[in-house]
């Protein structure tokens, strides 16, 4: 890929391809701070892209391990949704050469690995983006990870379906350590 040129703040290049380039100082300890059992308090829209602004929350348990001598992890995410048991399932992957991490993920509905949404962390803020169909329609992922406080951190998930130039925020987790 071409090198990253930001439009609007997004990592879209000049051929309106992704193009994900690392912070300086991204690093295979950036998601050390998730290690261990959590709490989740969940928000996420009910139907995705469609000026859907109704929301559902529940609550969730999630369990991440390290891996791979500290450059990959897996955690474990568990809810019940309409009543059944949802399982999903994390796994987060450095690559030492090029300094960026892939993250994919698998739930139980579907039992497939989604495409992989690729960044980095700067200043406790880690941005990570992947291309994916959804509804049968190709769209941008974003994830965005907040470490400001540790024993608190928030995902969030977003979905562009105009290679970048808006966001529709549609899912916030928000975590308590366990003890």
């Amino acid at each position: 890929m071409s090198p990253l040129r930001m439009l609007s703040g997004e990592p879209i290049n000049g051929h309106g391809h992704l193009a994900v380039i690392p912070s300086k100082t991204s690093s295979a300890s950036d998601f050390d701070f998730f290690a261990g059992h959590w709490v989740i308090h969940n928000r996420k829209l009910k139907t995705r892209l469609n000026g859907c602004t109704e929301w559902i929350e529940f609550e969730a348990t999630q369990e991440m391990h390290i891996l791979l001598n500290g450059i990959g992890n897996m955690d474990n995410f568990k809810t019940i949704l309409d009543g059944k048991l949802f399982e999903g399932m994390t796994l987060r992957l450095f690559n030492p050469f090029t300094k960026l991490w892939s993250i994919y993920w698998a739930d139980s509905s579907k039992g497939v690995l989604d495409p992989p949404v690729l960044g980095s962390f700067e200043n406790s803020i880690g941005t990570f983006y992947g291309n994916d169909v959804f509804n049968e329609k190709d769209i941008l992922v974003k994830f965005n990870w907040d470490k400001t406080d540790p024993e608190s951190p928030v995902w969030s998930q977003a979905f562009s379906e105009d290679n970048g130039r808006t966001w529709e925020w549609n899912w916030y987790m928000y975590m308590t350590r366990a003890i």
